[in-house]
């Protein structure tokens, strides 16, 4: 993967992020929020910032002190 490919999917990423936290907010101000849906869109969020920061390493070069 070449650094525009990198850079394309960590803003698709990015996204995605944002719209979960939009979805699980929603989802707390409906008051009966589904336990298990609120979970698993939480755990989904976990993965994405797991997988963006892999990313974004991999945009940071190496650097020996």
């Amino acid at each position: 993967m070449d650094e525009s490919e990198i850079v394309r999917r960590l803003e698709e990423l990015r996204t995605e992020h944002r719209d979960l936290d939009t979805a699980i907010d929603a989802l707390r101000e409906t008051g009966s929020a589904d336990q298990l849906q609120l979970a698993r869109l939480k755990k989904r969020k976990l993965r994405l910032r797991d997988e963006i920061a892999v990313f974004e390493d991999q945009l940071v070069p190496d650097i020996i002190a």
